[in-house]
């Protein structure tokens, strides 16, 4: 049963035997369950509630999921998984490039949901082990994991969960390449391992956000069909 310390979930949909199905199955994991019918009150709840991570429904009246999400990022950095009919990639990608974390397809198993919702929340928190001290790159990169900032040319820039997740394991791995399905497991959960779209995708988040030219990357290297490379800052290089 739900306890006080149990993780909290914010549930958002429109139609209210979906929130009931969703709320039974996760309370029989042990999380704690709030809802929402519509965007604007998700907004208000996000802010107010602080839930651990928010189930959102794309296909809502007035202001869509995609809308919603657009309105919690501008405020949060809460895990977000967007739920939807839709299944075309296309509506996958949008979804995540406006900061969506994960995306199920209706109609899902109760297995699948919580299969999700734990590997979501378990990306959002990084390892325990992280280096106490600012890790500078180079003279226009610093990266400090323990207070999960990272400085690009004197200005703080802000990365999701996800993105911290996978930057802390490139540069753990600094100068040796990590292949795709070690990334995917390691960041997203073994049960991603073949999803490479996500992996694609979010490597092309941090270079937009990192490097000096994403199109010709100097920090975070392709290594074609094996994985990917961080640059060996240790050893005080700079590309390749």
């Amino acid at each position: 049963m739900p306890s006080e310390d149990s993780k909290l979930v914010l549930v958002v949909d429109d139609e209210p035997r979906m929130i009931n199905f969703i709320r039974m199955n996760l309370e029989l994991e042990g999380y704690r369950v709030i809802s929402a019918t519509d965007g604007l009150d998700a907004v208000r709840k996000t802010r107010e509630m602080l839930p651990d991570i928010v189930l959102l429904d794309i296909m809502m009246p007035e202001m869509d999921g995609y809308e919603t999400l657009q309105a919690i990022r501008e405020e949060s950095t809460v895990p977000v998984i967007m739920l939807t009919a839709k299944s075309e990639e296309s509506d996958k990608v949008k979804g995540l490039d406006l900061g969506a974390d994960d995306y199920i397809v209706k109609p899902f198993s109760p297995r699948e949901l919580i299969s999700r919702v734990k590997a979501v929340i378990r990306r959002a928190e990084l390892p325990a082990q992280v280096d106490k001290a600012p890790i500078m790159i180079d003279d226009r990169l610093s990266v400090d994991f323990n207070r999960r900032e990272v400085i690009v040319e004197g200005k703080p820039v802000k990365l999701r969960p996800t993105e911290w997740r996978l930057l802390y394991h490139l540069m753990q791995n600094a100068g040796w390449v990590v292949p795709h399905e070690t990334l995917l497991s390691k960041v997203w959960g073994w049960e991603y391992r073949d999803e490479t779209q996500y992996l694609r995708l979010y490597i092309t988040y941090l270079r937009q956000k990192i490097e000096p030219d994403p199109a010709h990357p100097k920090y975070i290297l392709t290594e074609r069909g094996v994985g990917y490379r961080f640059v060996d800052y240790k050893a005080g290089a700079t590309g390749r």
